[in-house]
């Protein structure tokens, strides 16, 4: 695998331990709402929710230790996460300051701070790494038969219990290091204040297309450069009282991705249906629809940015630099709201009662610019350089947004696309995210780009010679689950491939 590939596995595997957040931000969205002033002293059911939103928040290293281990194992077995949970045991134990007072032989009081800080999500994710990769290679290997019953998925949690012992001690040398290059970065990028929120969010819109914006979020959001944004907004007034968080700071940069979501890409959507042709314009309705409210209701935006990201780049490149703007606009106005899935409407409900959340209904009038502001653009631009966006071509491609009817038409649509890929025989993996199938191809080759988008595709991403992403939406998941359980010795010559 190249590198490139190999840390979009990583930023896909990030998203298992991520995607527990919702849980979190309801529980605690819901909390708040019960007790807005006194955030569970006055009501016990609300300082019951808070304290269980808390519970996921609080332990997000852990959560991603576990999590990675798991999401990059390469059969998504419990003895992955298992190994995980126990390198991260070990690894936090040797290096909490009383272990390495001890070790070292030297006074607590003289223990670097970053000690203190061992249990972050940076470790989390190195400790997830390292046990998916111990688990990848050893995970089958058979030992003597005096010892055959620690043989094979067994062995791998024994193997990262030792080899957490290793890491320990490396880290107890460089970590102090490592720990105050990510703490510079994170008081560079604050020291920046809205402008470097505006850098941040235009990144991350450029890299949605490799999938790598997962990496780049786990910086900002979490607490790998100590910013951690998103469990302090989150923690609401615990944050405060701990003096991790700031209103009108804490949230900066999550507050400007709300306008873009919810109101921005949907006038996108708007002047994408305006200037389609008269012939198609029904069909991509249908198509602009479904995406423009699973952004604006969710957050989830790829069925929408894939539509037009690789038919008009020009305009991909315009969003990212709007979406910088609007991180930038409400970084600096103080305009503040946050989230624990994504910037759609059910979020920012959820958090209008957190008390970190600063004017946050400026962050609606704000978004009904911006849709305004896309509607314009995209419009201007797309009639000006006659840009081929769904609608303009001479058939509209795919039949994205459309939901599946029942576990009958998803194994069938799973068996075309495994038809069009190659088969079983032309994938050497079958993963997916929320959005898309993750693929490690053998001969790229025989893949008929246009017949994937044929069957509802937003998208194909080639990394490399071997790794392939299909843009599907919310059905990446389904399907892929359906194209592994498909037999490998099925004959799919019958199957068709039309839409």
């Amino acid at each position: 695998m190249n590198i490139l590939g190999y840390f979009q596995s990583v930023g896909k595997a990030l998203m298992v331990p991520v995607a527990t957040l919702p849980a979190a931000a309801i529980l605690m969205g819901v909390g708040y709402w019960i007790d807005p002033t006194g955030w569970g002293a006055n009501s016990a059911l609300a300082g019951f929710l808070i304290k269980a939103g808390a519970a996921i928040i609080d332990n997000m290293s852990w959560l991603f230790a576990v999590g990675v281990a798991y999401g990059m194992s390469k059969d998504k077995d419990g003895a992955s996460a298992l190994a995980g949970l126990v390198c991260m045991y070990v690894v936090t134990t040797l290096l909490s300051p009383g272990a390495v007072a001890q070790i070292q032989g030297i006074d607590p009081s003289e223990v670097p701070a970053a000690f203190g800080k061992i249990q972050n999500q940076f470790v989390g994710i190195l400790v997830g790494i390292i046990s998916a990769e111990i688990y990848n290679r050893y995970s089958t290997v058979e030992l003597h038969k005096a010892l055959a019953f620690f043989s094979g998925k067994r062995l791998v949690p024994i193997l990262t219990s030792f080899v957490g012992i290793l890491l320990s001690f490396v880290l107890m040398y460089i970590w102090p290091a490592i720990y105050g290059g990510l703490v510079h970065f994170g008081e560079s990028i604050q020291g920046m204040g809205s402008a470097g929120a505006g850098i941040y969010a235009f990144f991350n819109r450029l890299l949605i297309p490799v999938g790598l914006h997962h990496a780049l979020n786990s910086v900002f959001w979490f607490d790998v450069a100590g910013i951690n944004d998103i469990p302090n907004f989150l923690g609401g007034a615990k944050s405060i009282a701990e003096g991790t968080a700031v209103a009108g700071v804490t949230g900066m940069y999550q507050a400007g991705f709300f306008p873009i979501m919810m109101f921005g890409l949907p006038g996108a959507a708007l002047a994408i249906y305006h200037t389609s042709t008269a012939k198609n314009k029904e069909k991509v309705a249908g198509i602009m629809i479904a995406a423009a409210f699973a952004s604006f209701f969710t957050g989830v935006t790829e069925p929408l940015e894939f539509s037009f990201m690789f038919l008009a780049p020009l305009l991909y490149v315009l969003h990212a630099v709007l979406t910088g703007i609007s991180v930038f606009i409400a970084a600096s106005m103080h305009w503040i709201a946050g989230f624990g899935f994504s910037a759609g409407f059910v979020d920012l409900f959820l958090s209008t009662r957190n008390p970190l959340a600063v004017q946050w209904y400026m962050l609606i009038i704000q978004g009904l610019v911006f849709f305004a502001i896309y509607y314009v653009v995209f419009r201007t631009v797309i009639v000006r350089f006659n840009l081929k966006t769904p609608g303009r071509e001479d058939e509209v491609e795919g039949r994205a947004g459309q939901p599946l009817q029942g576990a009958k038409e998803s194994n069938k649509l799973a068996k075309q696309y495994l038809k069009v890929l190659g088969g079983h025989q032309n994938l050497s993996n079958i993963d997916a995210c929320i959005t898309r199938l993750r693929l490690t191809v053998k001969d790229m080759s025989v893949i008929d780009e246009q017949q994937l988008k044929d069957l509802g595709a937003m998208g194909v991403v080639k990394l490399g010679s071997n790794n392939l992403q299909v843009i599907l939406g919310p059905l990446a998941e389904i399907i892929a689950g359906e194209m592994k359980n498909i037999d490998q010795n099925e004959d799919l010559s019958e199957v068709s491939t039309s839409s």
